[in-house]
């Protein structure tokens, strides 16, 4: 997604511009439909690492290819400045902003990731990030690989629907309103949000692995990706600073066992991170000098959750490597003490 901010002291995230569904019971004009489809995301952003997540866990990989964004950009929206030439290889557009001009012409709404994009029209489909992560577990299924795990049981989806909506305002949405609020009263109130909610589900995954049951649901997709940045973003750069997610026990415990089950992990770029929110946001840090820190080889250390039970996919299995052109640099190996 891409940062909004209010006039107000307070930040406050702007509504989505493309909310339409792709579903399989013909509830929408756009269908369920292999290959039709590409989704657009950075490896930066925490709403689009959601989908990537779920993508990757349900398997639908060889039926919804991958198109990634470059950590940089600028007033004209992401770009696509890793790939060769500057442009998506498979929509041949140079900034994501051309997708959404396609749709919809002058388009003056966020141009977010992650987005859908028609391949053949070029067009933006939905950049509905939460309704992309329930349709794709609930409409795709047919398309889902032997093994993938029910990610939205039909008897959770309350608790799991409860437990996302805290997180989402106090914690994926709260190190934004810490890091964009224009006040000391903004700041101060959404900070005491962000940790005492942090604190609150420290508590509750003392004593059981997954935030809801025993097994992973979207409710674990949802709080890791903020989780995964921060350390390496949020605690310095939008000054979450009470202390680092590793100075956490329960939570650094928590987001390690998440980082090292396959479909979470290797869907990080730390480096795309930090090069992203120290980059680009030059209102919270004009030099836009990137730390060089800390260290991740941490994130592979042994985090001990096993002992709490739990079944990762439930009955299903783990996915497998990722394909190739989407694999993210390996991290270095922690250091042993002897």
């Amino acid at each position: 997604m891409g940062a909004a901010q209010s006039s107000t002291d307070e930040f406050v995230r702007e509504p989505l511009g493309v909310q339409e569904r792709i579903t399989a019971d013909g509830s929408s004009p756009w269908p369920v439909e292999p290959h039709r489809y590409r989704l657009i995301a950075a490896r930066a952003c925490p709403w689009a690492n959601r989908v990537v997540i779920v993508r990757r866990l349900l398997g639908l990989e060889p039926v919804l290819s991958l198109g990634i964004a470059g950590p940089l950009h600028d007033e004209r929206s992401w770009r696509f400045h890793n790939d060769p030439g500057g442009v998506d290889p498979v929509l041949g557009i140079e900034w994501l902003r051309e997708a959404y001009e396609n749709a919809i012409p002058g388009y003056d709404k966020g141009v977010t990731v992650p987005a859908v994009v028609e391949i053949s029209s070029g067009k933006v489909v939905t950049n509905s990030y939460q309704d992309l992560e329930f349709d794709f577990a609930t409409q795709w299924t047919a398309h889902h690989r032997p093994g993938a795990p029910d990610l939205f049981p039909a008897g959770r989806r309350d608790e799991i629907a409860a437990i996302s909506d805290q997180v989402f305002h106090d914690v994926n949405n709260g190190v934004y309103k810490c890091g964009f609020a224009k006040a000391q009263y903004a700041y101060d109130k959404a900070y005491d949000a962000l940790f005492a909610r942090l604190d609150a589900l420290s508590e509750r995954l003392s004593g059981q692995r997954y935030l809801v049951g025993d097994t992973i649901t979207e409710a674990d997709v949802r709080l890791w990706v903020t989780l995964a940045r921060f350390d390496a973003a949020y605690h310095g750069h939008f000054k979450c600073n009470r202390s680092t997610l590793a100075a956490m026990p329960v939570l650094w415990a928590y987001a390690r066992d998440l980082f090292q089950t396959p479909g979470f992990g290797d869907t990080i770029d730390f480096e795309q991170i930090k090069q992203h929110y120290y980059g680009v946001h030059a209102e919270v840090n004009p030099t836009g000098i990137v730390p060089k820190g800390p260290d991740p080889s941490g994130w592979l250390t042994p985090h001990g959750r096993e002992q709490l039970g739990g079944r990762p996919f439930g009955d299903g299995t783990p996915p497998g490597p990722p394909p190739e052109p989407e694999r993210v640099p390996s991290l270095p190996e922690p250091a042993h003490s002897g």
